[in-house]
């Protein structure tokens, strides 16, 4: 796919356990593909499984429709690990 000024990838950050990150680099090395390219393989293969367990029933249902409900001004929450949001 051709990337246009519409659909241009985003960057996000994450943090992850020291023993997950040398497993990734391991991956991307002994395959000469990207870190990059194994993380979003994971994503895309894996949010449809966070999407069921996550969002509530009529927020998924417009996820599968295509009508992707409008982002919120929300007021940011620790994440799961217990760390204070970014400001």
């Amino acid at each position: 796919m051709r990337r246009t000024a519409e659909n241009k990838l985003k960057v996000v950050a994450v943090r992850v356990d020291p023993q997950f990150e040398q497993r990734l680099r391991l991956l991307a090395e002994v395959t000469g593909r990207k870190q990059s390219f194994f993380l979003q393989q994971m994503i895309e293969n894996g949010i449809a499984a966070m999407e069921e367990t996550w969002l509530p029933p009529a927020v998924l249902e417009q996820v599968r429709s295509g009508a992707l409900p409008p982002l919120q001004d929300r007021v940011a929450t620790a994440d799961l690990f217990g760390d204070e949001p970014d400001e």
